[in-house]
């Protein structure tokens, strides 16, 4: 079934694809890989295919699961060998990355959508240029599958950070992009992690131990972002709960925050525009 808009680049993107698919010496690519990762008759078993009939189509289907805890592992699996082939050289690294795209084109579209303004803003088609250039280079980039947790919650989160620091008009707006462009993602992130994130965030004091509130995949990047720069020492204790508190549903106004503080609401703005500003000269030196 095809999940991307008609038209324009991801309607360009899935006409490729199908070209692909026939390309006997893609489909041969694709059957050796699964062969050597001994994830063919994995893929076959999900795809309810024969193994020697295995190709793009399959391997798509197998990085787009039903929702079942054995397809989600299988779909993890099959992505990271995927994302360390991209990060190589040739031929078979570019196919690699180009598979990577096609499955992750569904997040490719939410973030070209909640980044295209109604006014005064790129066109759709121009953001989804620059999403799909950001999604290329973070498939090849050879980060990705050393890290822990959901791989293609990482693919996205990388791609996000990418699309910000290239559309963001300023440093403020880039903190509001990233809660803004993240919401859209609907990427459900595992237990595992939002437990380690969640607990972090709270021995950093920037999310209350016991805060019932429901942290949403925006919520979770904010808090990751921020504590990878307090980590490496971007950000200071102060910084990182600026930030950290604003940016999150139910937020007080500055008003409210700079009354709590002792100090102006241009006072509190401004502390944290140059926090942000930190944060955000931190991820174009990562980029």
């Amino acid at each position: 079934m095809n999940v991307t808009p008609a038209g324009g680049i991801f309607g360009r993107l899935d006409d490729e694809w199908a070209a692909l698919c026939a390309d006997t010496d893609v489909r041969a690519s694709v059957y050796e890989w699964l062969m050597a990762d001994h994830l063919a008759y994995d893929v076959a078993a999900a795809t309810a295919s024969w193994v020697r009939t295995l190709g793009p189509e399959q391997l798509l289907a197998a990085l787009r699961p039903a929702g079942s805890a054995t397809s989600d592992e299988l779909a993890d699996a099959v992505l990271r060998v995927l994302l360390q082939r991209a990060a190589g050289c040739g031929r078979s690294a570019t196919l690699a990355a180009r598979i990577v795209v096609q499955a992750m084109l569904p997040a490719a579209v939410r973030i070209t959508r909640s980044q295209v303004r109604p006014v005064g803003g790129r066109t759709h088609d121009d953001v989804g240029h620059i999403v799909i250039a950001a999604l290329y280079e973070t498939a090849r980039s050879g980060r990705i599958h050393h890290r822990r947790g959901r791989p293609a919650a990482n693919v996205a989160l990388d791609t996000l950070r990418r699309v910000c620091q290239e559309l963001a008009a300023d440093h403020e707006e880039l903190g509001q992009a990233l809660t803004d462009a993240s919401e859209q993602l609907v990427l459900v992130p595992d237990s595992a992690r939002l437990t380690t994130v969640r607990l972090a965030a709270a021995s950093n004091g920037l999310h209350a131990a016991g805060d019932d509130e429901e942290i949403t995949t925006a919520r979770l990047q904010v808090l990751e972002l921020v504590l990878d720069a307090l980590e490496h020492d971007v950000l200071s204790a102060d910084e990182a709960r600026w930030i950290a508190e604003h940016y999150r549903t139910g937020a007080p106004r500055d008003s409210d925050a700079a009354r709590a503080a002792g100090v102006s609401a241009a006072a509190v703005r401004q502390r944290r525009s140059r926090a942000v500003s930190r944060l955000t000269a931190s991820l174009h030196a990562t980029a």
